[in-house]
């Protein structure tokens, strides 16, 4: 023991700056020997410090404890532990590998770091990512909180930080592109656009090096740390910048009105299966972090990706409750989508469990009281759990909205009652949960599989620049390419192709739920044809701004569909109305081309409904024609006295800008039936009293 340091406290985990100096403390129930290290730089091969930690003063229980003197933020430093190695009993312990603080707050990835190193046996800290103290205190928030907006007026944008600003077009300078500092910039854009939340593809600490030779990680789903911020969406090298640039950049987004949502994996780690890199968990305490197999020298997958967090262990699961606590009390998101989710609700053994602890946890924890909960209810091995995940506040990625929903524009047999349900909030899945209208977060498409332009443009996936021979990614798109495959001259075309566009962004914003869109999505995005475009950091993930020049007059769609509307001309409410809310106190009939005759046979192609809200004294027709003709569909009656009550706000198959007007400039609409378009959806309103709006 260094005769400067003392014995330091089993709490808090992870380096801690106290008066004086900083208190370390890191839990390995079977470790013989910790050693603290500090460097100097994050390439060093030598550390400037080493701390052994005392098994017999600087131990209580399984936790090794010490304090050190004069240690300020910005340190740099790592962990070796030694113990029996031994993979038969599912002990790895590697002293020669040196390791990340499973509770640090920042991570330094040198230059020339290799997954390989931490893989192959012998020392590799020149080229190992180490940790970095870091000061939580001291930050001027000025104010800011969470903003906490109800999910009735939730608008969410599934967007990547670095890709987002990464491309030339963006406009932002050259030492910001692709960094949290970058993406401030451009928050104009997102209020404009309409959204109130965006959902940040995973920014915890990742192994960009996790994915086949010669390409890099790019979505970030390969985590090495639960509390540290991506250092290279940085646009500073110095340790620790990434945490207050993270701050600003949340901060930023709370002043504009837009709530920040976390994609978190808890499900699996980096390390991958037992032939993986030692680089944190692994070789601190292997029996505790993960579930491992029958065979013990191997571990149990779950989620894909060679292994399998062991979530509900009490360790690990104080890790996953310290560390939502951290990022809605140090750093103030808003919520999490949780990826993979079911994988939480697997006990030790791999089995399911009726009521895991860790999804209770993290249900009842009071420091995450009005958090948004988001579930991938389901898992890489089967388990499926949407409309069934456990909990009163979850909300669940709806993935049968998004395949329904394709199916249905693309002209599928049988998919007409199934669209009927999506659209009411999916009460086939969800009509048994007592939960707020919004439990099914309803997407079309999302950074897994095809963007909108592609799931209208191809008939099947082109993955082959991922290097798998075109294996990879999902063989079930539900996609229809009009008419060509990949990019068309032909103005049928296209045109063809901008309309079904338009129909899923309505439906998608316009249905009982959460709405989320896809990054780009309202400008055409493309990935040439790839459905799983990982390890594509390039301009085929990058979203290239220059589309939203080019596709002007879908971006307007979109702005104007997601836009705020004024409830009341004689007061200052402002509120966004959806069919979530217009449907909790309405009456509502379907319809086919004639009024009260819904054509429910596999044979059928549309639909149409009408709303009746007393409350906002509101009418809403609704006509969806998937049809490859035009449809000749009965109004009903209004109860209005003028001669043409109702008045048209979307109608897709009309050109810009009648495709979709501000609210209280729509047009009427005259006679008793309405010609809708082949392959379109019409959205009509007729207001009974005091004017009234949806978006």
């Amino acid at each position: 023991m260094n005769p400067a340091c003392a014995a330091g406290r089993s709490f808090p985990l992870g380096a801690t700056l106290v008066e004086g100096g900083l208190n370390f403390c890191v839990y390995s129930r079977t470790a013989s020997a910790v050693e603290l290290q500090f460097f100097d730089r994050e390439d060093d091969a030598r550390a400037a410090r080493v701390i052994a930690i005392d098994p017999t003063t600087n131990r209580t229980y399984h936790y090794w404890h010490v304090f050190v003197p004069g240690v300020r933020a910005g340190q740099i430093y790592g962990l070796r532990v030694d113990g029996p190695r031994d993979a038969a009993r599912g002990l790895r312990f590697d002293p020669s590998k040196l390791l990340l603080d499973p509770y640090g707050r920042c991570v330094a990835v040198p230059k020339d770091y290799s997954r390989e190193a931490a893989r192959r046996e012998g020392d590799n800290t020149a080229v190992a990512m180490k940790s970095v103290v870091v000061d939580s205190g001291g930050y001027d928030w000025e104010g800011d909180a969470p903003l906490r907006h109800s999910s009735s007026r939730t608008i969410i944008y599934e967007m990547h930080v670095r890709g987002f600003t990464r491309h030339p077009s963006s406009g932002v300078g050259d030492a910001t592109r692709g960094t949290y500092a970058g993406l401030i910039e451009k928050i104009p854009y997102l209020q404009r656009l309409g959204v109130t939340a965006v959902e940040f593809l995973p920014i915890f600490q990742f192994d960009a090096q996790d994915c086949p030779p010669g390409r890099v990680n790019y979505w970030g789903y390969q985590p090495v740390s639960f509390f540290a911020p991506h250092q290279a969406y940085c646009s500073s090298r110095l340790p620790g910048a990434a945490v207050n640039e993270f701050r600003d950049m949340v901060k930023a987004l709370h002043r504009a009105g837009i709530e920040v949502i976390l994609d978190v994996v808890f499900n699996h780690t980096a390390e991958g299966d037992h032939t993986g890199p030692t680089v944190c968990f692994r070789g601190i305490d292997n029996l505790s972090y993960y579930i491992l197999g029958q065979d013990r020298s191997r571990y149990a997958d779950f989620s894909g990706t060679g292994n399998t967090l062991n979530a509900n262990h009490p360790i690990v699961r104080r890790m996953i409750l310290d560390s939502l606590r951290y990022w809605v009390g140090e750093m103030h998101v808003d919520g999490f989508r949780f990826d993979l989710a079911s994988v939480l609700s697997r006990g030790g053994d791999g089995q399911p469990l009726p009521n895991a602890p860790v999804l209770w946890d993290i249900e009842s924890d009071p420091m995450l009281a009005g958090t948004k909960l988001i579930a991938e209810a389901w898992d890489a091995a089967g388990l499926y759990q949407v409309g069934s995940f456990i909990g009163d506040s979850w909300k669940e990625w709806n993935g049968r909205f998004r395949d329904d929903v394709r199916s249905f524009f693309r002209g599928e047999a049988g998919t007409v009652r199934r669209i009927a349900d999506r659209l009411m909030g999916s009460p086939e899945i969800y009509g048994d949960e007592l939960r707020e209208a919004e439990q099914s977060v309803n997407f079309v498409t999302c950074h897994d599989g095809f963007t909108l332009n592609d799931l209208v443009s191809f008939d099947r996936k082109y993955n082959e620049a991922n290097g798998e021979n075109n294996r990879d990614g999902t063989n079930d798109d539900r996609s229809w390419n009009c008419g060509a495959e990949g990019p068309s001259g032909d103005p049928g075309v296209e045109k063809l192709r901008n309309r079904q566009v338009k129909n899923f962004l309505a439906v998608t914003a316009l249905s009982y739920g959460v709405p989320m869109i896809l990054m780009g999505d309202e400008a055409r995005r493309t990935q040439g044809g790839n459905n799983n475009a990982y390890c594509q950091d390039n301009e085929t993930s990058w979203f290239d701004w220059t589309l939203v020049d080019k596709h002007r007059d879908l971006h307007r769609f979109v702005s104007v569909l997601l836009a705020r509307r004024t409830l009341r001309d004689d007061g200052p409410e402002r509120r966004r109305v959806t069919l979530s809310q217009l449907l909790r106190d309405a009456h509502k009939a379907w319809h086919g081309v004639r009024l009260g005759e819904p054509d429910w046979s596999d044979d059928s192609h549309s639909l149409a409904f009408t709303i009746e809200t007393p409350a906002e004294q509101l009418l809403v027709h609704v006509i969806l024609n998937a049809y490859w003709e035009p449809l000749c569909f009965d109004l009903p009656p209004t109860g209005i006295v003028e001669e043409h009550s109702w008045r048209r706000w979307i109608d897709t198959s009309l050109d810009s800008p009648d495709d979709i007007v501000d609210w209280k400039s729509a047009p009427p609409v005259t006679g008793r039936q309405y010609l809708a378009g082949p392959r379109s959806v019409v959205f009509l309103i007729a207001d009974r009293g005091s004017s009234a709006a949806v978006a």
